[in-house]
């Protein structure tokens, strides 16, 4: 976006799973941030099935959002950071919710994983803890800003395939911004250019693909 605006006018429904593209600085993170809470859009409203939820913050909306960091406290156990989406106080959780961390850490692939420290932990391991957490907060929207960026080509696709996975059990819509087009074919059914000022309409993955449009071909100079 780089200090412009950006305008969006587009309804993306439950369960879909949905890939943002475009040039850097397009404004693919602002959207996110808007649907998440974190930026007020400037006129308009945000809605999820009637609800307007533009007046609410991000700790009141129906949405989780998971970063390139996984924004896990390195001083807790993964017991105590994945329990912060049962108990946003900072308790320590108990033994029915404990159980259900362990049942979210076994699904994920981190079984017995639950008294491990961040630290210790590789990078694909802290991003499934950090989905691991998302399954527990269990919001029907789930928004997803380049978590695996960092990763290589194999350890991401198995990252993708762990996010399909826990959107499915959620039955979530789950809006996934990257810069790889790859992830996109692989991932979403329906993709979102960011471009010129602009969000356009979600369009059919392999439709996409197929004719890409004008501001798409520019972006990956085609």
């Amino acid at each position: 976006m780089e200090g412009g605006t950006l305008d969006a006018d587009l309804a993306l429904a439950p369960g879909r799973r949905v890939a943002v593209l475009g040039p850097s600085g397009a404004g693919k993170s602002t959207l996110l941030d808007v649907i998440a809470g974190f930026r007020p859009p400037l006129e308009g409203h945000v809605s999820w099935q009637g609800r307007d939820l533009t007046p609410l913050g991000p700790e009141a909306r129906p949405v989780s959002i998971l970063f390139q960091d996984a924004n896990l406290f390195p001083h807790l156990d993964l017991a105590r950071n994945l329990g912060l989406a049962l108990r946003p106080d900072g308790r320590r959780p108990g033994p029915e919710e404990i159980q259900r961390i362990e049942g979210a850490l076994r699904r994920v692939g981190l079984d017995g994983y639950a008294r491990r420290r961040p630290g210790t932990l590789s990078g694909g391991q802290q991003s499934r803890a950090a989905l691991a957490r998302v399954l527990l907060m269990a919001r029907p929207v789930l928004l997803l800003d380049e978590p695996f960026a960092a990763l290589g080509p194999g350890l991401k696709r198995d990252m993708l395939g762990v996010v399909r996975e826990v959107a499915a059990a959620l039955g979530a819509l789950t809006v996934l911004v990257t810069h790889d087009p790859e992830d996109a074919r692989a991932f979403a059914q329906e993709v979102v250019l960011v471009a010129d000022g602009l969000v356009h309409p979600p369009v059919a993955t392999e439709a996409f693909f197929a004719v890409p449009p004008r501001a798409f071909r520019e972006y990956m100079g085609l």
